[in-house]
């Protein structure tokens, strides 16, 4: 896949499907399913480093993380910008833009486009291909006030659709919104010519993305939007009581796993 097959998808009216991932085991299993296009997203910080937000997540996280994703897959992926790279002047944003697809990634997001226009024009100039993040963008939930549905007023709306109609402008090849209206979701995939893939957006955009880990059931993190397709914290805790049990008991290793 690659950037042109974005567009294509949407043209053709095929959904694209985009999972998380920050490990080259999961970027193996991955690598050997259906699933579209990568994610690695700065909620590394929350799922793999047990910190509350995305905001402590650093550049050198999403650089490792890529890097390990990389190492496993061929399938495009795109990796996040974390909190402030994009507030530190044309120069900063570019440098850790190239730092991400100097590590693996194809793509990187950026949430917001209103106040940095200008970088993102200057990092998408610089042969970067940019998805902008509009809605609910974690880095902002200070702002927020919390992680709440966004574009719910009027107003809130008018300045989303502002926002994913300047982003085509500037040259992003697709948009990413999350946990707004699936009203304000539809009115904008039917407005832009690049796809917007949705999270907790409805099911009228041009694709959907997920944590890997919450899709999983790995995770006692459940917003409205995720469907859990495995239990698999019971799954993994079965295993390793099984193992428990079996070394008590002189049943692991047996005879034919020992020399």
């Amino acid at each position: 896949m690659t950037v042109l097959d974005f567009l294509k998808f949407k043209q053709e009216k095929k959904k694209i499907s985009m999972i998380t991932c920050y490990d080259s085991t999961f970027s193996q299993i991955v690598d050997s399913s259906d699933v579209d296009c990568i994610l690695i997203g700065d909620s590394c910080s929350n799922v793999m480093h047990g910190e509350e937000s995305t905001i402590p997540a650093k550049m050198e996280w999403l650089e490792e993380h890529t890097r390990s994703v990389r190492s496993k897959t061929k399938k495009f992926i795109v990796s996040d910008m974390p909190f402030l790279s994009t507030r530190k002047g044309f120069a900063h944003a570019v440098d850790c833009a190239g730092r991400l697809l100097v590590s693996g990634a194809n793509a990187v997001k950026i949430e917001g486009v209103y106040g940095q226009e200008e970088i993102l024009k200057s990092i998408i100039l610089s042969g970067i291909p940019v998805i902008a993040h509009l809605g609910l963008t974690p880095q902002f939930f200070q702002a927020f006030g919390g992680h709440r549905m966004q574009g719910k007023t009027e107003e809130a709306a008018e300045k989303i659709i502002y926002e994913a109609k300047k982003a085509e402008e500037l040259g992003c090849f697709a948009v990413l919104v999350e946990c707004i209206p699936k009203e304000l979701a539809k009115k904008i995939t039917d407005l832009l010519s690049v796809p917007v893939i949705g999270i907790g957006s409805g099911v009228d955009v041009d694709g959907q993305v997920l944590v890997l880990q919450d899709m999983l059931g790995l995770s006692t993190f459940k917003p409205f939007f995720v469907r859990h397709y495995l239990n698999g914290t019971e799954l993994v805790k079965n295993a390793l009581n099984s193992f428990n049990s079996d070394v008590k008991t002189l049943n692991f290793p047996s005879g034919s796993e020992s020399k």
